[in-house]
């Protein structure tokens, strides 16, 4: 079977046109806990904002489909689909193009995060429901990957880190090169530009929609922070260092936007909370970011909103998500437009 890359396939940038977003209803009791009521408001918000910019289907178990349609409003289209959990970019499709716009899709292995959670089974097998469900040509992919463990320019190149996708829990012996030809074949990608880690305490193990993303080709965002007694500093330096180093596939260096940090929130355990101004979603027209209720909320939308002077940026809040551990990029993933789409090159 031939690969996606080899049939013309890329996987678009976010800030392309979008037929849809796809989200998925907060379930899983265990990790929720008493705040799975507040979650599933906070996903909720989410949604409903979304469905302002372009259309939302929200997947949920059939036992939870008169809830989420009524918390999520008339706005926005309710699925009934088995699922264990409810982070849609991790366990929905990863969708592709060619050059006239046509649809498929790559259904990555699943394994529960590296086996940080059992059950899921439903989760796993996701990607293929919604994929057929679309009615897009399927690739089954070799390799586990969650869909926050990447980020595409859209033009041929790619951001992830090492300590996600070389991950020994997810992709046991598989090699960096290795790596990066899975990629290359399946996103339709030429360049790889690759982060040492992610985020403190992290669950995921190092998704890069947690730390950095692309803006627009040759511009990324990502976090920083002075406080040299944050754990996250020397990790967080390096990532600017090694993007600053960076070319594009188009040997462009990049021009690269710092975000601020926000306080160092924890669980009740003592875990850190990824609290992340780079986890947000590029909606058709929108930018829909978190907001934590602290003073650095006011700078990440400025900053966003001079980022994205043709978007409207909205900012809500996403405490009640985090808490789960991921944010508002974390739980929602982008079905791309049909139609012409924009000349991907790949170098």
């Amino acid at each position: 079977m031939t690969t996606p890359s080899a049939a013309g396939l890329v996987m678009p940038a976010e800030w392309e046109r979008h037929a849809r977003c796809w989200m998925a209803w907060p379930c899983r009791l265990d990790l929720w806990g008493d705040g799975l009521d507040a979650a599933r408001s906070a996903y909720a918000e989410v949604a409903r904002t979304i469905a302002e910019f372009e259309p939302v289907t929200m997947v949920c178990n059939p036992a939870d489909v008169a809830e989420a349609s009524l918390a999520s409003g008339a706005g926005v289209d309710v699925m009934s689909m088995p699922i264990d959990d409810s982070w849609m970019r991790d366990t929905g499709p990863t969708f592709v193009v060619d050059h006239e716009g046509a649809l498929a899709a790559i259904d990555w292995r699943f394994n529960g995060w590296g086996n940080l959670y059992g059950d899921y089974e439903n989760d796993a097998d996701l990607a293929r429901r919604i994929i057929e469900h679309v009615g897009a040509w399927r690739y089954d992919a070799p390799v586990v990957l969650e869909g926050g463990a990447i980020d595409v320019d859209g033009e041929g190149t790619l951001l992830t880190t090492e300590q996600c996708l070389l991950d020994p829990n997810r992709n046991p012996g598989v090699s960096r090169s290795e790596m990066e030809r899975h990629l290359k074949d399946h996103l339709g990608v030429g360049t790889v530009i690759w982060l040492d880690r992610g985020y403190e305490d992290d669950e995921t193990a190092g998704h890069i929609d947690e730390i950095a993303c692309f803006a627009r080709p040759g511009v990324v965002l990502a976090l920083a922070t002075d406080d040299r007694q944050d754990g996250n500093h020397p990790v967080f330096q390096d990532n600017l260092a090694r993007l600053r180093d960076a070319r594009d596939a188009h040997g462009r260096r990049l021009e690269v936007i710092e975000l601020p940090l926000p306080k160092r929130r924890d669980n009740a355990d003592g875990r850190r909370i990824t609290l992340s101004y780079a986890n947000f979603y590029i909606a058709n027209g929108g930018v829909v970011m978190p907001g934590f209720e602290v003073a650095a909320d006011d700078r990440a939308f400025k900053i966003l909103r001079d980022v994205f002077p043709d978007r409207r940026v909205i900012q809500v809040a996403a405490s009640d998500i985090v808490v789960g551990g991921g944010g508002i990029h974390c739980i929602t993933q982008q079905q791309p437009a049909p139609g012409p789409a924009a000349d991907h090159d790949v170098q």
